[in-house]
C-alpha cells in the first residue's frame, strides 16, 4: 500500500468536485460538482485539466454527489445529497456513453423515495453492481446501504443493510466497486476503508481494512484505475484540495 500520491491540480473553475469515474471506454476522469454549480458533466485528463464539458440539457443540479458506470460505459450521476435532510424524491440521471463526445447529453432520470418507515438521509456515494445501484449514506456512526433498480422510472429503494465501521469520523462521501466485483472502496476525508472477500452483496462479511492517508482533506470522489489503484478527489478549500490524487490499495 502506498502514500497518497499527488497527480495534478483541478482546473481552478472547479471548486466543488464531487466525484470521479473512469471507465474503459474513455481515458479521460469523469467528474461533477455539488449543489448550486451548473448540471455539467466534467472530463479531466490525468493531470486534473479540463479536456471536455457536457451541458445535461433537461435536469437541474440539485445536489449531484457520485458518479457510476455500467460495463457499456453509460455513467450515472447520484443527485441524492441531502444535506438538511428534507428530501423525499432522488434521483440518478443516467447520461448514455454515446454523448460523451458531445457537448450537450439529455439524461435518462431514474427518481427514488425512502420506504415509508425511513427517515430522510443525505446520500454521498453508490456504485453499480449487477445492474442494481447500492448507495451509502453519509453518517457519524451507523449508516445504511440502499438498493435501487438501474431502470427508468420511480421506484421505492429497499433497505439492504446496515453498518457501523470502527472508529470515529467515518462519513462516507464516495463509493466504487472493482470491475471484477471483488474489492469495494467507500471513501473519507482522511482514510479509505477496502472491502474484500465477502459473499455476494453481503459487502461487510467479508475483510474490512481502514487505509489511512496521513493527509486530511474534504476528498469526495474515488474511483477505481485498476484492481489494486484509485483515484481520488478533493474539493478546493482556499489554499488546500482541489487535487487528482492516486493511491495504492494492496
Amino acid at each position: 500500500m502506498g502514500q497518497l500520491q499527488f497527480l495534478g491540480d483541478i482546473n481552478n473553475s472547479l471548486k466543488e468536485v464531487s466525484a470521479a469515474e473512469s471507465i474503459p471506454q474513455s481515458n479521460l476522469i469523469w467528474t461533477i460538482q455539488d449543489s448550486g454549480n451548473d448540471s455539467e458533466l466534467v472530463g479531466l485528463n490525468d493531470k486534473g485539466k479540463i479536456i471536455k464539458t457536457i451541458s445535461i440539457d433537461n435536469v437541474s443540479n440539485i445536489d449531484w454527489e457520485d458518479l457510476t458506470s455500467d460495463q457499456d460505459g453509460n455513467l450515472y450521476i447520484g443527485d441524492f445529497g441531502n444535506n438538511h435532510k428534507k428530501r423525499k424524491i432522488f434521483r440518478i440521471l443516467k447520461i448514455s456513453v454515446d454523448n460523451l463526445h458531445n457537448t450537450n447529453a439529455t439524461a435518462e432520470i431514474i427518481e427514488f423515495t425512502l420506504p415509508k418507515k425511513q427517515s430522510s438521509k443525505d446520500f454521498e456515494g453508490f456504485f453499480l453492481w449487477n445492474n442494481t445501484f447500492y448507495i451509502f449514506s453519509k453518517e457519524t456512526k451507523k449508516f445504511i446501504v440502499i438498493k435501487v433498480p438501474n431502470k427508468a422510472g420511480r421506484h421505492e429503494a429497499i433497505i439492504h443493510s446496515d453498518f457501523n465501521l470502527d472508529g470515529k469520523d467515518n462519513k462516507i462521501t464516495a463509493a466504487d466497486i472493482s470491475d471484477d466485483g471483488k474489492i469495494v472502496v467507500l471513501l473519507n476525508h482522511n482514510k479509505l476503508w477496502k472491502l474484500s472477500d465477502f459473499i455476494d452483496d453481503d459487502f461487510f462479511s467479508g475483510k474490512i481494512k481502514k487505509l489511512p492517508f496521513d493527509h486530511d482533506s474534504q476528498k469526495e470522489g474515488v474511483t477505481f484505475k485498476t484492481n489494486s489503484k484509485v483515484l481520488i478527489t478533493d474539493e478546493r478549500n482556499g489554499t488546500t484540495g482541489g487535487n487528482l490524487y492516486s493511491f495504492n490499495i494492496d
